[in-house]
């Protein structure tokens, strides 16, 4: 009795299948890890201070587009001296402003080192306005000789001109130092000061000091702001959602797993180990791109993972179809994929263009939803025409897998 044997072209075909297979499944399980650990976690995953804030217009200045966009940097340089990590500031609206500080505990202080207009005088006696902050250089938190601590401001060229000239005609007088109308310091001037330096003091702690050097360096904001809303996410809370998402995460993908496996056998093996592929690189690029993940943006994350399912779905039905017309099944791999590739281009360009709608005119928990789904279908429109194919055509080059109902089919001979 003669015993077949397996070609060498179709063994070395078989062998390469499982490489590549073991080799996807062990980047996965290396790297999932690390590059889910460092994708930047939002307010409502990390816990943290949620402000609304609200510009308003004022006798002398006007709510525009670009005091806007110029609240939105100085809010920005003020967050960043805190030393707080991924903070998010935004506007919304025409003028409000959404700030978001993970990990931050205390509204309070938050809202008075980022909110305050920051407005600093120098006045005389008699209450005129000599220097304001536009003259400042620099300003820097230090303590002083009594182990007092205090504000050590650094004038301008221009700025230490006037302050020599103001300190030089108020010799025995007081010189008020006021910020946003509200007296700091009141000292009498006993001689006058060229060197265009000065200090603040009456602060009682050094971290008083630093939260008002911060304001004075960041410079005044162009107009008031009032909030709206805060509210602070514990981190209980957060710990909390980052656990349900993950919960979530997994039940659909074992979901869509199973599902895959149980209705088009090897082909949704294939189709399976193609979504490790669309996760590792989904990852990769919100890692690439700085992107914070909220709970809306794991939501589009799960939806997106269910498009990639769609498309895998599509190919194999024009597949099966095309093995019921009796094509053999490497001309019926091609033939599907390209009858199926319109289909899923313009579906997935539908929602592609949606998410850019939603991007772009939704406010920011819906800006998180539209980014995330509208990257994970790109994705996985590219893993399902391009893994996908590549797999399935190394399995059909396996000399013991060429029985149609392996891939979905109807039993029958091998082809």
């Amino acid at each position: 009795m003669e015993t077949k044997r397996k070609s060498p072209l179709r063994k070395g075909a078989l062998i390469r299948f499982w490489v590549v297979i073991l080799v996807i499944i062990g980047a996965f399980a290396a790297a999932v890890g690390p590059l889910a650990g460092h994708i930047r976690q939002g307010l409502d995953l990390q816990g943290g201070t949620h402000i609304v804030m609200q510009a308003e217009d004022t006798p002398q200045n006007k709510v525009t587009p670009e005091a806007i966009t110029q609240v939105i940097n100085i809010m920005q340089k003020r967050v960043n001296e805190m030393g707080l990590t991924e903070p998010i500031i935004q506007r919304e609206g025409a003028n409000r402003i959404i700030i978001e500080l993970p990990g931050e505990r205390d509204p309070q202080k938050a809202i008075e080192t980022i909110g305050k207009t920051a407005v600093l005088e120098f006045k005389d006696e008699e209450g005129n306005v000599k220097l304001t902050g536009e003259d400042l250089k620099n300003a820097k938190e230090e303590m002083g000789q009594n182990k007092q601590p205090l504000v050590a401001l650094q004038f301008t060229d221009e700025g230490g001109k006037k302050f020599g000239d103001l300190t030089a005609a108020n010799i025995g007088r007081h010189i008020g130092i006021y910020l946003d109308g509200e007296l700091l310091t009141n000292p009498v001037v006993n001689e006058a000061i060229t060197g265009g330096s000065a200090v603040i003091t009456g602060q009682r702690t050094l971290e008083e000091a630093k939260d008002l050097a911060i304001l004075l360096r960041s410079g005044a904001l162009p107009v008031k702001v009032s909030v709206l809303e805060v509210r602070t996410v514990g981190p209980s809370l957060g710990q909390d959602s980052k656990d349900k998402s993950v919960v979530a995460f997994t039940i659909g993908i074992s979901l869509v797993v199973l599902f895959m496996m149980a209705v088009y056998r090897m082909a949704g093996f294939v189709a399976d180990t193609a979504l490790l592929v669309y996760v590792l690189i989904l990852l990769g690029v919100l890692n690439i791109l700085h992107a914070t993940l909220t709970l809306p943006s794991i939501a589009g994350v799960i939806l997106s993972v269910g498009m990639a399912v769609d498309a895998n779905v599509l190919i194999f039905e024009r597949f099966k179809e095309e093995i019921a017309a009796g094509k053999i099944l490497r001309l019926a791999v091609q033939a599907g994929f390209k009858r199926a590739f319109v289909t899923i281009f313009d579906a997935n360009m539908t929602v592609i263009i949606t998410s850019c709608i939603l991007f772009f005119l939704g406010s920011a928990t819906v800006k998180g939803f539209a980014f995330s789904l509208g990257l994970g279908v790109a994705v996985s429109m590219f893993t399902a025409i391009t893994v996908s194919r590549t797999l399935l055509m190394l399995l059909i080059d396996a000399s013991w897998i060429h029985n149609p109902w392996w891939f979905g089919g109807k039993r029958g001979y091998d082809r």
